[in-house]
């Protein structure tokens, strides 16, 4: 059922470099709440730090948000009642709230220098007090503006942050109050004039009747300030009403320390390329800090909207365990239909991904293996090295694979196992299957070690797609002669 106050949610990314993968569950969680409450997500671009934003990033999120899945209901290429939706273009909007900000006494200009706030803050911190803007230039004359101004000092512009605690509700972590000294008054737009996120971001959050801001707990303290200005931008008519704020846990890597967007692991760029369907990889993001059921890890991104309750997201720190992603992902690959599959994989059977030739690629040993595929890829991208014995005129042999198989006494094996396959059904895996154990039972091998030097002589490789239905699809004439070449390799 849908909330009495339509829900308005956005996803704001700046377009600074590959998307990653903590900013793809913001994404996530705020699209699934809006359509869980059959609510707006607005698309904002954050492009107001021109020195770190580029246009090929702006494209690359784009991208990224269709891949995924993520449609939104205001945004770039879709428009909506507050556009533009590029902060970049919204520049004039920022200036004139500042202006306003500061003829309603909300705000004032700080000539303050670099060197005069180290200065005293390193004072403070001797003296033992907090080491925030003391209020310096709180209260200038004019006559104290005036003679800055003939120094020649630049100013920046302060917010002026009320002498009182600041209480709200999180969603996710609860009642937060925060003591004034703990917040003081704080920047919101540069010296050269460049508004800051700290103005921009409640600005756009209030002009586009934003109602609930789910992101990260890395900007939980600015919070309170936030808030403030929410107020003021109420008391001026700008806004109507502050948003709830909900504040999601922390994603771990390595080390137990905070996944940063710098760690190889966090690029969503790595799942695109190794192969990771989005569907797998938005649920198992959507497992680090929220729970489908306490006995359910795999579901549809349907069902997780259906079921999804910020009342269930847990305030603790979550690990990204890149072993259980790849798991959930090969549970979406099974879950696909075979055709589907087949062409999922297309791109992986391609140069540059293909480490065969195009004319060597044949269809419909492509379409007679991708049955058997499906149920041994983590990922598609595994795709490649697991059929590419069927293109090429001689397996590519891994040399790790042939020393763990190749064992004393394999070329009487494989000579055994030649005769016997020489005279199998090659219409019937299980015939293939019964030759090579009759083989293994000649030379006192089970199945598994008996088989080992046949799939390396065949496919190049220890590990690989069911063996039989390999063989009879590869076909005895192919089959017959990598065993030869491979008695040959033995004996030399």
């Amino acid at each position: 059922m849908a909330n009495a106050t339509p829900v308005r949610v956005r996803f704001c990314p700046s377009p600074t470099g590959n998307p990653h993968v903590g900013l793809v569950r913001t994404a996530l969680f705020n699209w699934a709440y809006a359509r869980h409450n059959e609510g707006t997500l607005v698309f904002r671009i954050e492009d107001t730090d021109a020195a770190r934003d580029s246009e090929e990033s702006y494209e690359q999120l784009l991208d990224s948000m269709r891949w995924l899945g993520f449609d939104w209901d205001e945004g770039p290429e879709v428009g909506g009642p507050h556009a533009p939706y590029r902060q970049s273009q919204r520049m004039e909007i920022y200036k004139d709230v500042a202006a306003k900000l500061i003829d309603g006494g909300y705000a004032y200009p700080c000539y303050c220098t670099t060197e005069e706030l180290d200065a005293r803050r390193e004072a403070a911190r001797a003296a033992g007090k907090p080491s925030g803007y003391d209020g310096h230039c709180r209260d200038l004359t004019a006559e104290q503006i005036q003679a800055y101004e003939a120094e020649g000092r630049k100013h920046i512009i302060r917010f002026r942050m009320p002498d009182e605690a600041t209480t709200f509700t999180d969603l996710v972590r609860g009642e937060i109050t925060v003591q004034a000294e703990n917040v003081t008054d704080y920047g919101i737009v540069r010296a050269n004039g460049a508004p800051l996120y700290t103005l921009v971001n409640p600005v756009d959050d209030a002009l586009m009747e934003i109602t609930h801001v789910l992101r990260g707990e890395d900007l939980l303290s600015s919070t309170p300030r936030q808030i403030a200005l929410y107020k003021a931008l109420i008391e001026l008519g700008i806004a109507k009403a502050i948003p709830e704020f909900g504040h999601l846990p922390y994603v771990m890597g390595e080390g137990n320390k905070k996944l940063s967007k710098r760690d190889p692991q966090a690029s969503l760029n790595l799942y695109r390329e190794r192969g990771f369907l989005p569907e797998g990889l938005l649920n198992y993001l959507s497992l680090l800090g929220w729970s489908f059921s306490a006995d359910q890890d795999v579901f549809s991104i349907p069902d997780m909207v259906a079921k999804f309750d910020l009342a269930d997201v847990n305030a603790n720190p979550a690990r990204f365990d890149l072993k259980k992603a790849e798991a959930i992902n090969a549970d979406h690959i099974r879950m696909l239909d075979v055709k589907t599959f087949a062409e999922a994989c297309e791109p992986w059977l391609k140069a540059p991904h293909a480490n065969w030739a195009p004319e060597e690629f044949d269809e419909a040993a492509w379409q007679a293996i991708a049955p058997h595929a499906q149920t041994r890829l983590k990922v598609l991208s595994e795709i490649t090295d697991n059929v590419d014995f069927l293109f090429r005129a001689e397996p590519v042999f891994d040399e790790p694979s042939w020393t763990k198989a190749m064992k004393e006494g394999s070329d009487a094996l494989l000579r055994t196992a030649r005769a016997k396959l020489d005279a199998a059904d090659w219409t019937s895996p299980e015939s293939l299957k019964e030759a090579v154990l009759a083989a293994g039972e000649e030379h006192g091998l089970k199945l598994g070690k008996a088989q080992a030097p046949v799939r390396v002589a065949v496919t190049g490789r220890t590990i690989g797609l069911p063996l039989f239905e390999s063989l009879e699809i590869l076909g005895k004439e192919k089959a017959l002669t990598r065993i030869d070449a491979a008695l040959a390799k033995l004996t030399a």
